[in-house]
This record gives C-alpha cells, sequence and structure tokens, in this order.
C-alpha cells in the first residue's frame, strides 16, 4: 500500500505525541486516541514569522471549525495553552465586539494574548502579562466573515446578528471540544469587552439551557462570565455616554442642556432636536479618542474597516449606538500593526489561515458585518439577570477613561437588575496602588480600573491581569494595599 509523504509526516508525529501524551501521569491527553491527535495536529502551530525563538514553552494551536455545512460557515480559533500546568488550570473563551471586530486581532494581538505587534514593524514580542499565565486561552473571530471566519453565503440571505452569533458560537464550541476532547471538563468561562456585553450573555444563555438538555459528549463545564466595558442596554448605555462626557468636560453646558430637554434615549426614533445634538456631539470626537480620552491620537492615520471610513459613527440604530469604530489601546497605532502583521501571507500559511483564498484582505473590523446587523436586542439585562439566577459567576469591569461605553452607562445599567449590595463602593488595590474600585452585589462583581480605556488589558496589562486571576478564583480583589 502506497501511503502519501504528509500522511507518512503525520502519522509518525500523531504516534509521537501519542506516546508523550502516555508518558505524562495525570495528563488530560493520556487517553487520546491516535486520529484525535493527529487532528489536533494539523491545527499546531510551530513557529510564528516574527515572534521570539524563545517563545514556544506553550503549545498554540489555530484553525477552522465548521459551524453550518449548508451555509458554508467555518469560525477561525487561535488556542493556547497555559504557560504552567496546563492540564489543571480552566479554558477561557475571549470574544471581541463591534459587531464585526476580530478577536484574534484585538483580543490577541493587542490586548492579553501571548503575543502582541510590536511598534513599527509588523513582528511579535511576548506579553508579560498575558492572561495564559492564568487560563488556557480561545480566542474565537465570530461571527462567521468576521477576521479569518468565513461565510460562503452573502449577508443579504443569511444577515448576521445576535441569535445567530449565539448559537453559531455554541455550534463552534462543540466542535471544539470534539476535537480537542482533553479540554472538554475543565471549568470553562467566557470574557470579552464592548459588544461582547450582548455576545456574551446571549452565548452563556444558550450554554446553560443546551446543558439542561445535552448528552454527556456535548456537555460544556460552564462557570461564568466577565465583560469589560460591556454594552448591554441601549437607553442607559446612551445616556451615560452623554453623562459620562459633560462630567469630563467635554461638551458644554449648553450642548448638555440640549440633550436633557430633547432626548429621550429609551424611544427607538429620537426627535429632531435630539439628533441635531447628537451630530454636534459627533464632531467632537473627531478630535478626540472617543475610545481612550486622555491617549494620543495615531499620527500613521488608521486602517481602513474592509475599504469603509474609520471615523467614530455614532448614529442611532434600532434604539443602539452603532460600535463601528474599531476600538483603541494605549498605543494608538497598535491596530495599525496588527493588521498589517495578519495580511502577511507567511503569517496566514502558519496559522493555517485564509485556507480558501477570500476575495478581501484580513481587516480588524469589517462595516460589511455591522451595516447590515439588524438582530440586535435592545437590552441584555434579563439575560444577565437570569443568568445570576441560575448561579453563573458574573463579574464585570469598566476601564474609568473609556468614553465609548463609559463607567457612568453601566452603572446606570447594573441598577437596572436591581440586585442587593453585599459589599459597597470601595478601593481595590494593585500593591501600594489603588487599581480601581469594586462594590459586590448578590450575584454580580462590578469592577472599575483606574486610568484604563476601553481595550483595559491593554491601557492597564497588570491590573487587567490581577482582575482576571481573582474572577477565575472568585476571590474577591485586595481591598488594602501590599
Amino acid at each position: 500500500m502506497k501511503f502519501s509523504l504528509p500522511w507518512l509526516l503525520l502519522g509518525s508525529v500523531a504516534l509521537a505525541l501519542c506516546c508523550q501524551a502516555a508518558a505524562r501521569p495525570g495528563s488530560d491527553a493520556a487517553s487520546l486516541d491516535v486520529a484525535t491527535i493527529a487532528a489536533q495536529e494539523l491545527d499546531r502551530v510551530m513557529s510564528l514569522p516574527g515572534a521570539p525563538s524563545y517563545s514556544y514553552a506553550f503549545k498554540q494551536y489555530s484553525g477552522y471549525v465548521t459551524t453550518d455545512e449548508h451555509l458554508g460557515k467555518a469560525l477561525f480559533y487561535w488556542f493556547f495553552e497555559a504557560m504552567d500546568k496546563p492540564d489543571e488550570k480552566p479554558l477561557v473563551l475571549w470574544l471581541n465586539g463591534g459587531p464585526g471586530c476580530s478577536s484574534v486581532g484585538f483580543g490577541q494581538a493587542q490586548e492579553l494574548g501571548p503575543f502582541r505587534v510590536k511598534k513599527d514593524v509588523p513582528e511579535l514580542e511576548l506579553n508579560h502579562y498575558s492572561w495564559n499565565q492564568a487560563a488556557n486561552l480561545l480566542f474565537l473571530d465570530s461571527p462567521a466573515g468576521v477576521g479569518f471566519s468565513y461565510t460562503n453565503t452573502s449577508f443579504e440571505t443569511d444577515p448576521p446578528g445576535d441569535n445567530s452569533t449565539a448559537h453559531g458560537s455554541y455550534a463552534f464550541l462543540v466542535g471544539w471540544f470534539q476535537r480537542f476532547p482533553q479540554h472538554k471538563m475543565k471549568e470553562f468561562y467566557i470574557a470579552g469587552e464592548s459588544y461582547a456585553g450582548h455576545y456574551i450573555p446571549q452565548l452563556a444563555n444558550v450554554i446553560v439551557e443546551e446543558n439542561k438538555k445535552a448528552s454527556t459528549e456535548n456537555y460544556i463545564n460552564f462557570k461564568g462570565i466577565l465583560i469589560g466595558n460591556a454594552y448591554m442596554d441601549g437607553d442607559t448605555d446612551l445616556q451615560g455616554i452623554v453623562d459620562s462626557a459633560w462630567h469630563h468636560a467635554i461638551i458644554s453646558d449648553t450642548l448638555y442642556s440640549s440633550f436633557l430637554r430633547s432626548c429621550n434615549f429609551s424611544m427607538e426614533i429620537l426627535s429632531q432636536e435630539c439628533d441635531a445634538a447628537l451630530d454636534e456631539f459627533n464632531a467632537l470626537y473627531d478630535l478626540i479618542d472617543i475610545y481612550s480620552l486622555y491617549t494620543p491620537y495615531c499620527d500613521l492615520g488608521y486602517p481602513a474597516l474592509n475599504g469603509s471610513s474609520s471615523s467614530a459613527q455614532l448614529g442611532r440604530t434600532n434604539g443602539r449606538f452603532d460600535l463601528l469604530k474599531m476600538p483603541m489601546g494605549f498605543d494608538p497605532c497598535t491596530q495599525t500593526y496588527a493588521t498589517e502583521y495578519l495580511n502577511r501571507e507567511d503569517v496566514q500559511r502558519a496559522l493555517h489561515a485564509n485556507t480558501t483564498g477570500v476575495p478581501y484582505p484580513y481587516a480588524l473590523c469589517r462595516n460589511a458585518i455591522s451595516s447590515v446587523w439588524k438582530d440586535s436586542d435592545l437590552t441584555v439585562v434579563p439575560i444577565v439577570k437570569k443568568l445570576a439566577q441560575e448561579g453563573i459567576r458574573i463579574w464585570i469591569f469598566s476601564g474609568d477613561t473609556d468614553a465609548r461605553i463609559p463607567t457612568t452607562s453601566t452603572r446606570y445599567t447594573l441598577k437596572k437588575l436591581g440586585l442587593p449590595i453585599k459589599e459597597d463602593w470601595s478601593p481595590w488595590f494593585s500593591h501600594t496602588q489603588v487599581g480601581g474600585w469594586t462594590v459586590v452585589y448578590d450575584g454580580l462583581t462590578f469592577v472599575t480600573v483606574r486610568g484604563a480605556g476601553h481595550m483595559v488589558p491593554t491601557s492597564q496589562p497588570k491590573q487587567a491581569l490581577e482582575l482576571f486571576t481573582h474572577f477565575l478564583a472568585n476571590q474577591n480583589l485586595p481591598s488594602k494595599p501590599f
């Protein structure tokens, strides 16, 4: 019998990995069969262009999981094992928002992943505050059409939206756990930011409901959610944006009075006077970065959103602010570096990405998705309240220099939950300095991160990692200097 060279190599690698796994007492991988190991090996990332040569102490995998064969949908992931004792660490899925923004391009490449894009050159450097110090990290481009994820069906025929995204991400998880069964019984958490304030509660709700009827094979050991600067409620988010802008001395007393007089943000359609006030408000954010009030704009300019303008668009559609402008971080040019790096052909080959040759370049965010996004819940507050009642661990955090989904908005939204306060507003400490403020409700913990913008792990990486580790341990943040 003849074998092709690739399968000969794959068979050798699979056999070696199988023996290696068997030699690790207590390893989750010890019971994997050769076929499963071989399938995983197809997604193994052995090296990355521009990455430090000493950076491969942990395993990483990337590739596609088909979520809908009929529509030709496949979601792209990038997975990193924990740096130390991965068999003993939980599994965390990270989702960025948009809708239409890439978790690979933002979460991994600019925020909390092991590799960050380097300044001035499209290469990588190790992130000393990577969250895979505390957990196994899974980054997902969702829905289909975002980042490297793709669909063979037009958005006009199959428009993206909240409901389809939640069920698509659930289908991904079922398929991913089938490919990586050694991680299936780990404690599983979902984390993210921005429009993931919709994605995460909606996906969490699908998991909770499916777990009630799922077979043992598809059961997910789901424990909790962690969301930063979360877009959760249309009217309180809008009112909080306006109030925060006034408190941060961005808008005038006259403009603020116009909002108070003419805007009812709980209405589907705003008055002409309110629209005029919003237009005046939007113009101010052509001057400063709404996602990080006290950091500069990028002198290099910003990459286009799939060929569309990257300027802030704060228009109201179906009762919500569209989150069309890409989030920003501490280095205002990081998104440019990430776009350049992930468009390199050698990088895409190393990541097993863009295997179908889509007819458009990789983009951090795609207006083609956000512009057709019609299914958007006006509020996810009832879902969050239900999850709290189900006993799901819920932490919400907020960078307090973000003006897009400011702390003020989140406080208004959490008040709608009506949860009793167990431990009232108090400082938490990062060593000797105040890291922010926290309040513990019955069923939910809210944390602010002092001096952080919309992308908290980018602007305050040390505090973000401390917050993450305490969330996983279900421990309150330090209340005193240490």
